[in-house]
C-alpha cells in the first residue's frame, strides 16, 4: 500500500460563530489524484487549506506528509507542499524562466541574493519544457494569457520537488482551448511524476483531469461521498451534493454534468 500523504479525522472548523465543517474524513495516499467538488460555500477552500498546512483545525486531526499541525514547523513542511493558484499575486515582469524559480524559494518574487545552481535551473527548464512553455522562457508575466500562465503556476508548483500538488480551481478564466492545454500537462504528471499526490479543487466535473482517481463531494460543509472517482461521481451523489437533478455521464475519460427536469431524475 502507498504512503499516506494527507490524513484528515473528525475535523471541525469553525469561525465567526459559526461551523463551516462538520467532522470531514479524508485519506489521500501517494500517487492518488483527488478531486474535491462541492457548490460554493461547502467549504472546500477551508478544506483545502488544512490539506496545504494554512489552517488548523477547531477540532480533530490533521497530518500532512505523516506530520501533525500543531506539533511541526509549518515554513518546513509547506516546502514539500506545490500550490496552484490562479490567482497568484505577482507583481513584477518577471520572465517564465523566474516565475518557475520562485518555486525552489517558495517565494511570490524573486529573493535578493539568492542564485540557483546549475542544477536547479537545468530542473526548471525540464520544467518548462514539460507544460509546453519553452518557447516562452523568456517571456514576461503581463504579456503571458491566463492559459500561459497557468501553465507556468504548474511549473513553479512542481520546481521544489513537492510530495503533494494542491490545485485551487486551476481552469478559472481560461477558455476551452486553455483549458484542454492545462488539463493535459495535468494528465501528463501522472506519468513524469507518479509519486506524487495531489487535490484538485473545482465545481465542474468538466474540468477533471482523465486522471483522477478519486473524488470527494462537499456539502453545506460535509462530506456526501468520497472514494474512488466511478463510484463517487454518480447522478444520486453529484445530484444530492449540489441540490439539483444533475445527470453525470462519463465517457473517453472525461466527466459531464447536464441538469434535468426533477422528473427525470434517475439513479446511477
Amino acid at each position: 500500500m502507498s504512503p499516506t500523504v494527507l490524513d484528515l479525522r473528525d475535523v471541525v472548523f469553525r469561525r465567526g460563530g459559526g461551523e463551516i465543517l462538520h467532522g470531514v474524513d479524508l485519506t489521500v495516499r501517494a500517487g492518488e489524484h483527488w478531486a474535491l467538488l462541492g457548490p460554493n460555500g461547502a467549504g472546500k477552500s477551508t478544506l483545502l487549506g488544512f490539506c496545504g498546512a494554512q489552517v488548523h483545525p477547531t477540532s480533530g486531526t490533521v497530518e500532512v506528509l505523516g506530520r501533525r499541525l500543531g506539533r511541526v514547523d509549518l515554513q518546513e513542511l509547506r516546502r514539500d507542499i506545490g500550490h496552484v493558484n490562479p490567482r497568484h499575486p505577482l507583481q513584477s515582469a518577471l520572465t517564465v524562466r523566474q516565475v518557475v524559480l520562485t518555486g525552489i524559494t517558495g517565494t511570490v518574487e524573486l529573493t535578493m541574493r539568492w542564485t540557483p545552481s546549475a542544477e536547479e535551473l537545468a530542473r526548471v527548464d525540464e520544467l518548462i519544457a514539460e507544460v509546453g512553455l519553452e518557447a516562452h522562457r523568456e517571456s514576461r508575466w503581463p504579456t503571458l494569457s491566463q492559459g500561459q500562465r497557468g501553465r507556468a503556476l504548474i511549473a513553479r508548483a512542481l520546481a521544489a520537488q513537492p510530495r503533494l500538488l494542491l490545485l485551487d480551481e486551476p481552469t478559472t478564466g481560461l477558455d476551452v482551448a486553455a483549458r484542454e492545454q492545462l488539463l493535459t500537462v495535468l494528465d501528463r504528471l501522472a506519468h513524469t511524476a507518479p509519486e506524487v499526490a495531489s487535490v484538485l479543487v473545482t465545481h465542474h466535473l468538466e474540468e477533471l483531469p482523465t486522471t483522477t482517481s478519486h473524488a470527494l463531494l462537499l456539502a453545506r460543509g460535509s462530506v456526501v461521498a468520497a472514494g474512488p472517482v466511478a463510484e463517487v461521481l454518480t447522478t444520486a451523489a453529484v445530484t444530492a451534493t449540489f441540490d439539483h437533478p444533475i445527470d453525470v455521464d462519463h465517457d473517453g475519460g472525461r466527466w459531464r454534468a447536464r441538469a434535468l427536469p426533477p422528473t427525470r431524475l434517475h439513479s446511477a
